[in-house]
């Protein structure tokens, strides 16, 4: 490699050489978005964080999808910690406000699987959700989206709106899909133990059979493959690198 070509390509830093390894596991969907894009937006903000002069780039609006269990909330956590970008995860803004809307309908609380939930319920979780995200990006803060987004982003429709809204707003969207195996999802749920998985739990082959291993979102999209955990292994050695760098 010549003198100047090593100068307009320098080599990457060992924090950066795990960020950039981490990032590896998000390819781009069909409809295809670039991912170098989306590497852009994330490493700057990284790099940003650490008193790096880089562009500024637009506000983003970052949502991680994926059927219970598939490693969504981790994938999300993992972007969220290299950016500080304020996650909201769909359960934790609206649980209380579910559970007690199921029960003033005469519900189990933690019905997540019923279709009283679906049409009466769900609607209002994701509006909830939605509305605050608008929130912090009229006021210039990108934010990343932790929720199941399976119907959302099945939706040709709903996904044109956020698309049209994103560029309204001149915000950048970011969809990512994260798919896993039915054993790997099962035991992560089976792990954390929540009340509202009571009924995956007991019931796991007849919600196993309702998951679409062909799901894709209906729109330019990323797509993150964590069968087996590997993409949640990647961003957790990304993590360990980082601190043991006293950089994190």
């Amino acid at each position: 490699m010549s003198d100047d070509s090593r100068r307009a390509n320098p080599p990457m830093d060992p924090d950066e050489q795990a960020i950039d390894s981490a990032l590896s596991m998000v390819k781009a969907g069909v409809p295809e978005a670039s991912v170098s894009d989306l590497r852009g937006h994330v490493v700057g903000a990284w790099q940003r964080r650490r008193g790096i002069a880089t562009p500024e780039r637009s506000t983003t609006l970052t949502m991680v999808g994926g059927y219970a269990g598939s490693g969504k909330s981790e994938l999300a956590r993992f972007l969220g910690t290299l950016t500080a970008w304020p996650i909201l995860d769909k359960d934790s803004i609206t649980r209380p406000m579910v559970e007690q809307l199921l029960t003033a309908l005469g519900a189990d609380p933690y019905d997540r699987h019923s279709s009283l939930y679906a049409e009466r319920v769900k609607p209002h979780e994701y509006r909830c959700l939605m509305e605050a995200a608008w929130d912090n990006l009229d006021c210039g803060i990108s934010v990343i989206l932790d929720a199941p987004f399976v119907s959302q982003f099945s939706d040709p429709a709903w996904m044109r709106r956020i698309f049209n809204k994103c560029r309204a707003k001149r915000v950048t969207p970011l969809i990512i899909w994260v798919e896993c195996d039915p054993d790997s999802m099962y035991e992560y749920v089976q792990f954390r133990d929540a009340p509202r998985d009571a009924w995956k739990l007991q019931n796991w082959d007849v919600y196993a059979a309702g998951v679409d291993p062909q799901m894709r979102p209906a729109g330019p999209h990323f797509h993150v493959d964590n069968r087996h955990g590997t993409a949640v292994s990647l961003a957790d050695r990304a993590r360990d690198t980082l601190m043991g760098g006293g950089r994190w």
